[in-house]
């Protein structure tokens, strides 16, 4: 928790008031029972009935003043606990986009949206039953004993053995808990998971009418989650009903010894009726605490659960560096570069070596897995090689300011990822001060502007959430022209022409090669047709570059190339000739 207390700026003054106006109204409470005790002593058997009025317009002064104090303090404690959750949601959204992918990786896309969802309202509902009751539950408890002993000595005793026997049942319950707690937390987590898959992969689920076993997947993670909600709750509800029979056993004594205190003079009706009071306001008041105390086991887990995310410190070392050297002889370089991810048993990249030139064209090609994506991933420090070098501009990458750094690549991932908006939106998420004119040339590039006119509103056609309403063409062409509307220095196209026709794949190329700007242009593709009329093609193997050359030099000396050019280009041949 010590890790969030400093979310708490600008809601101190909250932080104190709520719980000055709860010990406030507290104080007021404990008055009442002196009030009725004097009512019951002095008014009634005396018939003084301007008395009893008067006592009971204290009595009505008394809970106004303490309803006033309530309301304040629910104010106070609202404001506080949700002013305090905005700052700890920004700032988690803010630390999760600071990460690598690395950390990422690890932490995992549902235990992440947990955290931010979930987690965080348990906290804000925690925080605000705390703020109200973690003061005048203890103030009322304690204040109610002293107030006894003020009465009588004797009887206030049964305040003092009452009291701790009912915190060790509550604290024991509550440390109990906190661990059970967390691991409802996590079942939950694994519930999230199985739902966001079923809904990304909905269409391949139904496409393989795999429906009944990821309903029973889901069903048996969604029965796990209920029984061990049911087993902490269990042991939750136990304290109610713990402290029911303590507190009441505790009336039944102090009525007893109250009746023989009174028949021996010591003590007046009224009084016993005041330490009756007293001892109703702390069931009452323990009843609180103990919903309290359930609500702090869920909140301390699900406090140190996001704790948890903001203490994970990105491994990447942000550099200063904001400008290149255009001037350089190499625009990109890899210097006996390997990439080995965390907890992987081998390196996806290994001792790869190769320079580009301001301008050039490389095609990385090879078999599924073998590192293509991983190789490229370096240059943005998506990740970085954990050894040898990789350079842009003569530099290496580790020494530049990670936002310049990006911002000098044009990035086409494997995957297509539009946002819900306009077209014009999507592309202005390459470059926020594009014109429309920049935008519409980065269309006509990508080979997409032919559709896009075309589209109702033009770049005001709105892209659905998904891009649901686009084909797999059109998404990778209006992503491809949001990595060029920035006019890169480096464009890095993932394999991001697999949907489109060989006549589009063709043009694109050509629109690419003829751009103004130059960029050095580095293409991973499974496709030969893709990566043949490149500079250069490097093929990966297992992560280990197999052949660097030409296509005609690869060719003639690399058996993996001539084979993966035989399976495509020959074949096809061959097909359309029979």
């Amino acid at each position: 928790m010590k890790t969030l207390l400093k979310y708490f700026k600008g809601y101190t003054l909250e932080a104190f008031t709520a719980p000055f106006f709860k010990i406030l109204e507290a104080c007021f409470e404990l008055l009442v029972p002196f009030v009725v005790a004097a009512i019951i002593d002095n008014g009634i058997p005396s018939g003084d009935r301007a008395y009893i009025y008067k006592m009971c317009g204290v009595l009505i002064l008394l809970g106004a003043t303490g309803l006033c104090s309530t309301l304040a303090a629910q104010y106070f404690a609202a404001k506080g606990a949700v002013g305090f959750c905005t700052n700890l949601r920004s700032a988690l959204f803010s630390h999760i986009g600071s990460l690598g992918f690395s950390e990422l990786d690890n932490l995992g896309t549902s235990a992440l949206i947990t955290r931010l969802t979930s987690d965080v309202n348990t906290v804000q509902s925690g925080l605000n039953m705390m703020l109200r009751l973690m003061m005048r539950s203890p103030i009322i408890v304690f204040g109610a004993m002293i107030m006894a002993f003020t009465i009588d000595v004797k009887a206030a005793l049964i305040f003092v053995l009452t009291i701790p026997i009912l915190s060790v049942v509550v604290v024991g319950i509550t440390l109990f808990c906190i661990p059970l707690y967390t691991g409802v937390q996590r079942r939950l987590e694994r519930v999230l998971l199985i739902t966001k898959e079923n809904l990304t992969g909905a269409r391949v689920i139904r496409a393989f009418c795999k429906e009944p076993e990821e309903q029973l997947r889901f069903e048996t993670e969604n029965n796990a989650l209920c029984a061990e909600q049911k087993h902490v709750g269990r042991i939750s509800a136990a304290m109610n009903p713990l402290t029911f029979v303590i507190v009441n056993l505790a009336i039944i004594f102090l009525i007893w010894q109250g009746a023989l205190r009174v028949e021996a003079g010591a003590l007046t009706q009224g009084l016993v009726i005041a330490l009756y009071n007293y001892m109703s306001q702390i069931l009452v008041e323990l009843i609180k605490l103990a919903n309290l105390i359930i609500s702090v086991p869920k909140t301390a887990a699900c406090a140190k659960r996001i704790a948890d995310v903001l203490n994970v410190t990105p491994e990447m070392a942000n550099g200063s560096i904001t400008n290149c050297n255009n001037n350089s002889e190499y625009s990109v370089e890899y210097i006996n570069a390997s990439l080995k991810y965390s907890g992987a048993a081998a390196d996806s990249v290994e001792n790869v070596t190769f320079s580009l030139k301001p301008g050039e064209t490389v095609g990385v090609i090879g078999p599924t897995g073998c590192g293509k994506t991983s190789l490229v991933s370096l240059l943005p420090r998506f990740y970085d090689a954990t050894s040898g070098e990789v350079k842009i501009f003569g530099e290496n990458v580790k020494n530049y300011d990670i936002d310049y750094l990006r911002s000098v690549f044009g990035f086409v991932l494997q995957k297509n990822r539009l946002f819900r908006g306009t077209v014009r939106e999507n592309m202005l998420f390459g470059c926020e001060n594009a014109s429309d004119e920049d935008i519409i040339s980065a269309l006509k590039a990508a080979q997409a502007w032919e559709f896009v006119e075309k589209f109702d509103g033009g770049l005001d056609h709105v892209i659905e959430q998904g891009q649901s309403n686009l084909s797999g063409g059109q998404a990778q062409r209006l992503c491809i022209a949001r990595a060029l509307v920035r006019k890169p220095k480096i464009l890095i196209l993932d394999d991001s022409s697999s949907a489109l026709d060989y006549k589009t794949d063709a043009l694109l190329r050509s629109a690419i090669s003829g751009l103004d700007y130059q960029p050095t242009v580095i293409v991973v593709s499974q496709r030969v047709s893709t990566v043949m009329h490149c500079d250069r093609v490097i093929v990966l193997e297992d992560g280990k570059p197999e052949g660097i050359g030409t296509h005609d030099e690869l060719l003639a000396t690399c058996a993996e190339y001539r084979e993966i050019y035989e399976s495509q280009i020959k074949a096809s041949e061959g097909g359309a000739g029979a």
